[in-house]
């Protein structure tokens, strides 16, 4: 068998599984939930915790039906969704320009490293007091923190598969008379796309912990000021339903990543 053959045979492996074992994968993940819902159960119904700290499960389930309904919980997640957006394009954007001119040039890398690394240091969070001076706290506090939670990750992904890509190639290519464009196309970028890609989900990872956090301190809508508002009011069931919107919301987020990630490890190994 061929290396490329070995490749395409390993990376469709997921894919060839029979649909008995990926009925398993997903029962097997849905254990440690279903557990935690069954402890949940029991505590309230046993008093192991004051209602006030824990409501019961149908409570919940109704304040869910309840938010779904009305459109509210829908409005909130529209917010937060659109936020994201703009923030995590903006700093995904300049975090790749970034990466790839520190990847290309080490004249680049020395200027701008020190501080990249140094600013990289500091938490997300740690820029808001600061910022809140200069854009107080409306909509472009929010997109500036998101942005510099995506612009970190994808700086750093982005200048780690350019410099990971390999001499040879390079080499080859300067052989042909490559262009410094055509060589960025055709060479280095093609190189660097698995890294990139990591860059991204996990950009958009910090984006949307980054846009909760941010939501917590100065927002009047989206999912972090639900969260606020039902502590606030003292309405756990509320609390509760909007963590598990944030959840539900940023797995789906990272799910439609990793199958787009998935296709796109099948069609550099089918290149191969």
């Amino acid at each position: 068998m061929s290396a490329g053959e070995t490749l395409a045979v390993l990376g469709g492996g997921a894919e060839a599984q029979p649909s008995g074992a990926r009925i398993r994968r997903a029962a097997v993940g849905l254990l440690v939930p279903l557990a935690a819902l069954v402890i949940w159960a029991a505590s309230a119904q046993y008093g192991w915790l004051p209602i006030q700290i824990l409501p019961e499960p149908l409570v919940v389930w109704d304040s869910l039906v309840q938010l779904w309904s009305s459109g509210e919980l829908l409005d909130h997640a529209r917010v937060s969704l659109l936020r994201v957006v703009y923030g995590f394009s903006a700093g995904a954007a300049a975090g790749l320009a970034l990466g790839l001119a520190m990847g290309l040039s080490e004249t680049v890398e020395d200027y701008v490293r020190p501080l990249f690394t140094a600013l990289a240091q500091v938490p997300t969070l740690a820029s808001i007091p600061l910022l809140m001076l200069p854009l107080g706290i409306d909509e472009a506090l929010k997109v500036v923190i998101i942005a510099k939670a995506a612009f970190v990750p994808m700086t750093l992904n982005a200048f780690a598969g350019v410099r990971g890509v390999p001499a040879q190639l390079v080499e080859v290519a300067q052989a042909f008379r490559f262009t410094r464009l055509q060589l960025l196309r055709r060479v280095i970028l093609p190189g660097a796309v698995a890294p990139i890609f990591t860059g991204v989900r996990y950009g958009l990872t910090k984006s949307w912990t980054a846009l909760v956090a941010v939501e917590l301190l100065a927002s009047s809508e989206g999912l972090g000021y639900l969260l606020v508002w039902g502590r606030q009011m003292f309405w756990l069931d509320v609390v509760i339903v909007a963590m598990i919107a944030i959840g539900v919301v940023g797995f789906l987020m990272d799910k439609t990543l990793a199958l787009a990630e998935t296709r796109l490890q099948r069609w550099r190994v089918t290149a191969v």
